[in-house]
């Protein structure tokens, strides 16, 4: 699944191609909007709020709104989950090679054509209304409304949940996905396995998660080491049975709740 930083990159390639552009047309290949036509609509901005991509629109006067009570501003929602991308392209320019059959969006200004791949939870709403798709998310890492102590007191609300789920919970804190989680508990030395109320220093572990993410924002390729070189980038992550970059022990990969776990046995005793 993409991390809060794929998601908030994700939104800034929507914000340069589309914001303050007057849409030329619309696509929508999803049952729910398909007779949808956003033409002569006008992108104010693109944001995201943890792993939500939020395009916000403003409706031309007189036009036909979606549903009643909807006003001109206007949000489509999507989700990228473990698949989704979205993609700008300038107009003419060949498209990616992807199946035709996973587009669900096709926006098109004068000056740019953002195509949705495989996009989830795809909605338009009033932008009144966001809050209803939005509204549970924890603090988001990488947005405005950043509340570390806020984050800490959501996770210690769950003291037997285990620091690993809980981390991944993203009414606890919103943009933390399984490579952050991974990293972040194998470079603070605890075990995934470990409940969150017998962690030492949460207030040390939020704070590094949210470091991570917002060193990494602006980038494609994620690093948590400070190698941005192929087979450098991570501790644990994705490292499964090779050694260790402390202490050359096998990283060892489980199941924990419904994702796998990287960790060192070593690094990170103690499991339960």
């Amino acid at each position: 699944m993409p991390e809060g930083d794929t998601v908030w990159n994700t939104a800034r390639v929507l914000q340069r191609a589309l914001a303050g552009a007057r849409l030329t047309g619309s696509d929508f290949r999803v049952p729910q909007l398909a007779a949808t036509d956003l033409t002569g609509w006008t992108v104010r901005e693109s944001a995201s709020r943890g792993k939500h991509l939020l395009l916000r629109l403003t409706a031309p006067t007189g036009a036909a709104a979606p549903a009643d009570g909807g006003g001109r501003d206007w949000t489509l929602h999507s989700h990228l989950r473990m698949d989704g991308a979205w993609r700008a392209y300038a107009p003419g320019e060949r498209w990616a090679a992807r199946p035709a059959h996973l587009i669900r969006v096709v926006l098109r200004s004068p000056g740019a054509v953002a195509v949705g791949y495989h996009l989830h939870e795809l909605a338009l709403i009033p932008t009144a209304q966001e809050e209803s798709l939005v509204g549970h998310l924890g603090p988001d890492l990488l947005g405005p409304d950043w509340d570390p102590d806020e984050a800490v007191r959501r996770l210690a609300a769950h003291p037997d949940e285990t620091i690993g789920e809980a981390l991944l919970d993203q009414r606890n804190l919103a943009g933390v996905g399984n490579l952050y989680k991974c990293e972040v508990l194998f470079l603070r030395g605890v075990s995934p396995w470990t409940p969150v109320g017998a962690v030492p220093d949460l207030a040390g572990t939020v704070g590094l998660a949210q470091r991570l993410l917002a060193a990494n924002r602006g980038r494609w390729t994620q690093s948590t080491t400070g190698s941005l070189h192929r087979g450098q980038t991570s501790y644990v992550y994705g490292r499964r049975a090779q050694p260790c970059r402390r202490c050359g022990t096998a990283i060892r990969k489980e199941e924990l709740g419904e994702r796998v776990t990287y960790w060192c046995p070593a690094c990170q005793p103690d499991r339960p």
